[in-house]
């Protein structure tokens, strides 16, 4: 159990750290070697559209992460009262999370890097915050290779050439052809490609479960779940203004 707590907070940390390095990576790094030439003139500079693009991404990703943080999951004594007052209930489907030491409503699984469960009240937004992490990591890994192919003039055209890249930039490192900064981004480029990979793929998991109606602690625990039609699943966790919680953070507004 110690190990587990001591993971919750070494985690998020961990997502903290990349995000800084990534931001300063696009800031002093990417950006500026996407300065256009003065003699061409465009409506849209390079740099903007990169920016522009970046900043949606993060943002998202990062005030996702925030909700799913603030929205802790429903606490069973939430359903209790008088049945004028009773707010609307999720499916039965309550757990005891150890690490959190509290029960909730609707349990999927505890997520270390958010440091919260995901139920109910926060499903929405940590889909939301894997999907926009993918898409930030892959789309930094994209502006990075676009960065190493100048610096180093090499060329991505072979499939095998990322693959390649790594040992390649490893022993041109130590003789000195390739300098610190350029090896830290190789390496970060890396490391966006597996964080991107893992995000989208339990992205699409966690999609899949939803439009089954079901939660990955039913699943584990072989729990039946009743057939409803999987639009009302969807309802149910991205509600009716699903649309606008793409475009920007918000709260989980359920099925209302």
């Amino acid at each position: 159990m110690l190990a587990l707590r001591l993971l919750n907070v070494v985690a998020p940390a961990y997502f903290l750290c990349i995000s800084l390095v990534t931001l300063a990576l696009q800031l002093f790094l990417f950006l500026p070697s996407m300065r256009q030439d003065p003699a061409a003139a465009r409506l849209f500079p390079p740099a903007l559209l990169h920016g522009a693009l970046f900043l949606f991404l993060s943002t998202n990703a990062l005030g996702n992460y925030v909700l799913v943080i603030q929205n802790s999951p429903d606490d069973p004594d939430a359903c209790q009262g008088p049945p004028a007052r009773r707010a609307p209930c999720p499916p039965p489907s309550t757990h005891f999370c150890r690490v959190c030491a509290r029960v909730t409503l609707r349990h999927d699984h505890h997520c270390f890097f958010t440091g919260n469960c995901i139920g109910s009240r926060n499903m929405r937004n940590f889909v939301l915050f894997c999907l926009y992490t993918s898409l930030a990591c892959l789309y930094s890994m994209v502006a990075g290779v676009a960065y190493i192919s100048a610096a180093l003039s090499t060329s991505f055209a072979h499939p095998l050439a990322f693959l390649t890249l790594l040992p390649t930039s490893i022993s041109q490192f130590f003789s000195g052809a390739v300098l610190g900064s350029e090896m830290f981004v190789i390496l970060m480029l890396y490391l966006w490609f597996a964080i991107g990979l893992a995000c989208a793929g339990f992205c699409c998991h966690q999609l899949l479960l939803i439009v089954r109606g079901q939660t990955r602690h039913q699943v584990r625990k072989g729990v039946a779940v009743r057939a409803r039609p999987w639009r009302k699943n969807l309802q149910e966790v991205f509600g009716k203004r699903w649309l606008l919680g793409l475009l920007v953070p918000m709260f989980n507004v359920g099925g209302k």
